[in-house]
C-alpha cells in the first residue's frame, strides 16, 4: 500500500491515511480490536475469513467488499545464515530440530501452523519442538528474525520481503512444503458508517487494476483476478 498510495493519490485526488494492524490475534493493534474499540477507519484489507466475520458482526458492509491478492506462507532465517532446505516435510522438521529458536506470526498464517500442522508431527518430534516455537504477537516476525530473536520463522511471504535488503535483513526461504502451506485471500472491506463509500469503490477499483499488479507481485503477493480465480491452490 505504501508504493501504490502515491500513484493512487495524484490519479484521483484522493489522501490515504495508512495504519496498519494484523488481521486476527491477541495483539491491540489488529485490525478486529481495533474496530471493537471504537477506532474510526474508512475501509479495512485483512484476510477474507475474518472480514467476513466482521461483515457477520455488522462492523463491515455487506455490499461493498472485495477479494485483492492472494498471499503465501514462507520462511525466514538471518542474513548470512545458511539457506535450510524446507521442501519437503522432512527437511523442513529436520532444519527446526536444528534451529535453537523458532518464531512464527500471531495472524493467519501462524494460526494455521500452530494449531493444523505443527500439532500432527509425531509426538516425540513434537516434544521437542514445543520449546522452541514462540508465537510473535505486535511485530514482524521478519523484524525478529532480524533482530537475533529467532534464527528460523515463519509468516506471510509478503510480511517478510520488505526486511530482505540489507546487511542487517533477512533471507526468505520458499518454498515451505506443500502440505503445510495454505493460500490466503485479503479482501477490502467498507466499514459501516463511512461517509467515503465513493472513494472506496475508487481504490478497490485501483487496486484491481492492472496498473497495481506489478507492484503487488513484487511484494510476494498474487492480484486476485477473474483469470486465476478458479486456480486450485492447497
Amino acid at each position: 500500500m505504501s508504493s501504490l498510495i502515491g500513484s493512487f493519490e495524484e490519479k484521483h485526488h484522493i489522501t490515504i491515511n495508512l495504519s496498519s494492524g494484523s488481521s486476527i490475534g491477541e495483539s491491540e493493534t489488529s485490525i478486529p480490536h481495533r474496530l471493537s474499540r471504537g477506532e474510526k477507519f474508512d475501509v479495512v484489507i485483512l484476510a477474507e475469513k475474518k472480514l467476513e466475520i466482521l461483515v457477520g458482526d455488522g462492523m463491515i458492509s455487506a455490499n461493498i467488499h472485495a477479494k485483492l491478492v492472494f498471499s503465501h506462507i514462507g520462511a525466514v532465517v538471518p542474513h548470512g545464515a545458511e539457506i535450510p532446505d524446507l521442501s519437503t516435510v522432512e527437511s523442513a522438521i529436520d532444519a527446526m530440530l536444528r534451529a535453537k529458536k523458532i518464531g512464527y506470526s500471531a495472524s493467519m498464517s501462524g494460526t494455521h501452523l500452530s494449531t493444523e500442522i505443527f500439532p500432527k508431527f509425531a509426538p516425540d518430534i513434537y516434544a521437542k519442538l514445543s520449546g522452541k516455537l514462540e508465537k510473535v504477537i505486535g511485530d514482524r516476525v521478519a523484524k525478529r528474525v532480524a533482530d537475533g530473536a529467532y534464527d528460523l520463522g515463519f509468516q506471510e511471504i509478503s510480511e517478510i520481503e520488505p526486511f530482505t535488503n540489507g546487511y542487517n535483513g533477512v533471507q526468505l526461504v520458499i518454498p515451505i512444503p506443500e502440505e503445510w502451506q495454505q493460500t490466503n485471500i485479503f479482501s477490502i472491506g467498507v466499514v459501516k458508517g463511512s461517509n467515503k463509500i465513493q472513494e472506496a469503490k475508487e481504490l478497490i477499483s485501483f487496486l484491481s487494476s492492472p496498473e497495481s499488479k506489478s507492484i503487488i507481485n513484487a511484494e510476494g503477493l498474487e492480484q486476485f483476478t477473474p483469470e486465476n480465480a478458479g486456480v486450485n491452490r492447497s
